[in-house]
């Protein structure tokens, strides 16, 4: 059998996939979205308690999009009536944009292989239908694997996310821990525990929010972490808490059943009647805006140590076409692999000079950019694209990507 033949494959319909689709069905292309489960499914895999750190508010007619938007013209806010929307709403409105957009979503494909076509041998079995796939030596493009048969697509772009890849093997004895987004409800987590007493290694958003979340809902808890995120101020957001957090945090500060122990080092977890949880004091001096306290050499818990480590890139079968160093992926200025030409990444694991596109107001200002370039590689008419310049959501200019302190 022959594949079908797109302009542009998109993987993963999540904040990016989607996002960057609208822009590309701006243009005259042929987009296809492949996404193994559904429509913002990693937000539906959200604990029931957590909300959005960023504020959505129906500011676009005033040219300041809503935070949270994938689109120029559309708001979270206004779609949901909700402020900081929880994962399943913010599902409900990317689900909205794709009808809305009509935007070719193939749901329940999960891609197996994606390889050049220029490194396809003339004649590959394909998927389990037992058809072959075809391909001339050097030509342009890729081969795409899927649970629903090959297809062929000359340029692709990842944005599978990476919520699908928590981060574990971060300490000795990290398997009798519980990583964080496997926790559907903090209030459900709570009253199936034998005890109220939980302990949580990370102090960053996911980290605090567990805090908070175990705590409205009726228990102890103590939060591990080598550095002070609650203390430290910096002007990019993506080095600190949030405000939402902040707040949420300042609400049970003082509260008995909350304690946050900064500079202190998990080195490992181990179990016997209870949870141990060693920790060392982090290297280097107390910083000035921060208490200095003597780090315990261990605690210990009667509940599994939750994991608020954060996530891996994980490209899966497109692993081989990254070149990722030091944790970042290498891209050129307009988010290309610079490993595989014709492959781009959208989403949260994009970095520019050390900065992280990490929240959706920053990685969806490189929708357009990328949907620039592909359509000026095939030739079509890229103005539809001016309406993200508009908007402020077009960032091309990467030497801007330096945040400076507000003066007050």
């Amino acid at each position: 059998m022959s594949t079908e033949q797109t302009d542009v494959t998109i993987v993963g319909a999540g904040a990016a996939g989607i996002g960057v689709g609208v822009a590309l069905s701006m243009l005259d292309l042929d987009v296809r979205i492949l996404e193994r489960k559904e429509i913002g499914a990693s937000f539906r895999q959200w604990p029931d308690e957590m909300r959005f750190i960023t504020p959505s508010f129906p500011s676009n007619g005033f040219g300041l999009t809503d935070l949270n938007a994938v689109t120029p013209d559309s708001s979270p806010a206004f779609t949901l009536d909700r402020e900081h929307p929880s994962g399943d709403e913010y599902a409900d409105y990317l689900e909205a944009i794709a009808e809305f957009y009509e935007l070719p979503v193939e749901t329940g494909v999960t891609v197996t292989g994606i390889r050049p076509r220029a490194d396809s041998p003339a004649a590959t079995p394909a998927a389990a239908d037992g058809g072959t796939v075809t391909a001339e030596s050097g030509e342009n493009g890729f081969v795409i694997e899927t649970t629903a048969g090959p297809q062929s697509t000359e340029h692709v772009v990842w944005a599978a996310g990476h919520f699908g890849s928590p981060r574990t093997n971060v300490v000795d004895g990290a398997e009798h821990c519980q990583h964080t987004c496997t926790v559907d409800s903090w209030q459900e987590h709570v009253e199936s525990s034998p005890t109220n007493e939980f302990l949580v290694i990370g102090g960053y958003e996911s980290g605090i929010d567990a805090a908070v979340g175990l705590h409205e809902a009726g228990a102890s808890v103590q939060v591990l972490d080598r550095g002070w995120p609650w203390a430290g101020r910096h002007p990019d957001p993506s080095e600190v808490l949030s405000p939402y957090t902040l707040e949420r945090l300042d609400a049970i500060a003082e509260s008995d059943r909350l304690s946050v122990h900064g500079g202190a080092v998990v080195e490992s977890v181990s179990r016997t009647e209870c949870f141990r949880v060693d920790v060392r004091p982090a290297d280097g001096d107390t910083p000035e805006f921060v208490d200095s306290k003597t780090v315990p050499d261990s605690y210990t818990v009667p509940t599994r140590p939750l994991l608020a480590t954060g996530f891996e890139p994980n490209f899966g079968p497109a692993e081989s076409l990254f070149s990722v160093d030091d944790g970042t992926v290498e891209l050129t200025d307009r988010d290309e692999s610079t490993e595989t030409p014709g492959l781009f990444l959208a989403g949260p694991d994009v970095v520019h000079n050390g900065v992280m596109f990490c929240f959706i107001y920053k990685f969806r200002a490189r929708f357009p950019v990328i949907a620039e370039e592909i359509g000026d590689r095939l030739g079509v008419d890229t103005d539809a694209l001016d309406v993200y310049r508009e908007q402020n959501m077009f960032l091309d200019d990467l030497s801007c990507c330096e945040p400076d302190m507000c003066d007050c």
